[in-house]
């Protein structure tokens, strides 16, 4: 019985640990696979960007097409951002002084006109300070632009030879001054007339003694914003030394279209707002210029701001804000400054901070409709509640390339690279005779590669010759065409002298080359459709090549290796 009892014992045990060892480990298989398929997971998510062509992205590890450097891992957005979305840090915003601003509008469809304007120096607040006679500057007090001057601070010392001599001479007419009093007066007025005071002018008188440098002080306070001069020169009577602007006001001025000029008047409420300050500014126009610029077709109008503790610096941006209620409504256009927009090409593209709380941006591209000033009107693209940056945009466009976002140089757009997908009809003839032409064509290329302007030269010089030697009664008008402008194309290179020029023309008369190539039937090699993305202002340019390995003809030795095979040209 007990041994009975034993065996079931030792049974239910050896029961337990298969049951551990089956179901356990399987546990912990699941476990393992789930945190492989997790990995595997989280590889298919991963990208792969060149570090010099962003616009390359790939799901896997390996060497750039275009250049051949390794790729490197593009940073992958787990926080919730859209594909085009990038985030910069604080700090980073900071050092790169990125500054943003809502986009302004004109027009008054709701009884409210919306202006943009900046900040700029009061010039009726401008002093510029000169000499008062000729002489050299032996001392100046003012070390720096921007440097803070008060209403009669000493500014600098002069030596001036003719005013010693007018010393000298009220020294000697003192002791007159009883007997020839006309006199005497006279040389005291000379020294009053160079603005000498009559304090300075007593003591010269009760000392005798002659003062060899003589000062120079402030006419009014304010900032030093220009110094013209520097120890040691040489100055006429009247000439700028200082310039000191009194930034106690300053105005706020804004462009404003000739159609809505007729809403606004002199002394008009306008209320005004800084990007800087939460506050509203309420004030009146104090000025509408009564000449329009016949450039930008607008009228500027300004407001003069109080400016306690020198918060409104000249360069700021503004919007103004104007109630016309009672005027007819005029519709809206969107206005952004020109310092918001980048240009490639026939793009222009702005920077868009998507989140108000934090510095989230991505790419917009943009449809400009006026040129107003120091503004543009955008007609596709904004929105009047849409915040941009509008400094600071490159470092925002080189951190979008940096992390493989759309940005100036990568538009992230299909490209097509097919030339001209015409089907032509070539005779054989034409065909055979073509082929000359096409390796006169492989030679020139070979020169814009090294750069080599002799045989650039010659190598057009033999294309124009081949392509003369073709029987034109065999071909048709398309074919006929392309053949004009190959010969047109070869002409133009041969009679440049620049090589930018010339390689401008190469890239049409590459065009035509390849177009032809593509519908022969016979070649005399396998040759090779190569592009260059950033080639022709970053629109990209294809070439024809015999070699397969990459020799850039538009940039040539700068970027030899930059493009790809697109396409294989075989015998049909």
């Amino acid at each position: 019985m007990d041994r009975k009892v034993l065996y079931i014992a030792l049974a239910a045990l050896a029961g337990l640990f298969a049951g551990y060892f089956i179901f356990g480990n399987n546990e912990v298989s699941t476990e393992t696979s789930s945190m492989h398929d997790h990995d595997l997971e989280s590889n298919e998510d991963q990208l792969w960007t060149c570090s010099m062509h962003p616009q390359i992205q790939q799901s896997e590890p390996g060497d750039c097409p275009i250049c051949g450097m390794d790729l490197i891992p593009a940073e992958t957005s787990s926080d919730g951002l859209s594909l085009d979305q990038f985030r910069l840090t604080k700090n980073a915003m900071a050092l790169a002084n990125i500054q943003t601003q809502k986009v302004g509008t004109s027009g008054s469809a709701n009884n409210t006109l919306s202006l943009s304007g900046t900040i700029v120096k009061n010039e009726e607040k401008e002093v510029v300070q000169t000499a008062y006679y000729a002489g050299r500057l032996e001392k100046l007090y003012v070390n720096f632009e921007g440097e803070t001057v008060k209403s009669g601070q000493l500014l600098a010392q002069i030596y001036a030879p003719e005013l010693i001599a007018a010393q000298q001479e009220l020294i000697t007419m003192a002791a007159l001054k009883k007997s020839q009093p006309d006199l005497y007066n006279a040389v005291r007025s000379k020294l009053v007339l160079w603005k000498f005071s009559n304090k300075q002018i007593d003591a010269i008188e009760s000392s005798g003694v002659v003062q060899n440098t003589i000062p120079i002080y402030a006419k009014s306070s304010g900032i030093v914003i220009s110094k013209m001069v520097e120890v040691g020169d040489y100055v006429k009577e009247g000439q700028p030394i200082l310039k000191i602007a009194d930034l106690s006001t300053v105005w706020a001025v804004f462009d404003v279209y000739e159609s809505t000029i007729d809403q606004l008047k002199k002394g008009q409420n306008i209320t005004i707002r800084t990007k800087t300050f939460p506050e509203e500014i309420n004030t009146t126009i104090s000025f509408i210029d009564p000449v329009l610029n016949s450039n930008t077709r607008v009228v500027a109008v300004r407001a003069v701001l109080p400016n306690k503790k020198d918060r409104l610096k000249p360069g700021m941006f503004v919007t103004g804000e104007v109630n016309v209620s009672g005027n007819d409504p005029k519709p809206e256009e969107i206005i952004i400054p020109k310092s918001a927009v980048l240009w490639t090409g026939k793009r222009s593209v702005v920077y868009v901070k998507t989140n108000p709380d934090e510095p989230v941006f991505e790419m917009r591209e943009l449809k400009i409709k006026n040129n107003i000033g120091e503004s543009y009107t955008i007609s596709e693209g904004l929105s009047p509640a849409d915040e941009i940056v509008v400094n600071g945009v490159f470092t925002i466009d080189a951190s979008a390339q940096l992390q493989g976002k759309r940005s100036m140089m990568n538009s992230k757009e299909p490209q097509s690279h097919s030339m001209n997908e015409s089907v032509m009809v070539i005779p054989s003839a034409v065909q055979k005779e073509f082929e000359e032409v096409i390796l006169n064509y492989i030679t020139l290329k070979d020169a814009f590669v090294v750069a080599d302007a002799e045989n650039i030269k010659e190598g057009a010089s033999l294309l124009l010759v081949s392509t003369a030697k073709i029987e034109r009664s065999a071909m048709d008008k398309m074919l006929s065409s392309h053949v004009f402008r190959i010969e047109k194309m070869a002409q133009a290179i041969f009679d440049n002298e620049t090589i930018e020029n010339q390689r401008d023309h190469f890239i049409a008369l590459s065009e035509e080359i390849i177009t032809i190539a593509k519908n022969m039937d016979t070649l005399n090699s396998t040759f090779y459709i190569m592009n260059c993305p950033m080639a022709d202002s970053n629109k990209g340019a294809d070439w024809l090549s015999k070699d397969g390995k990459i020799k850039n003809p538009y940039f040539g030795l700068e970027m030899l290796g930059c493009g790809s095979v697109i396409d294989t040209l075989f015998t049909k």
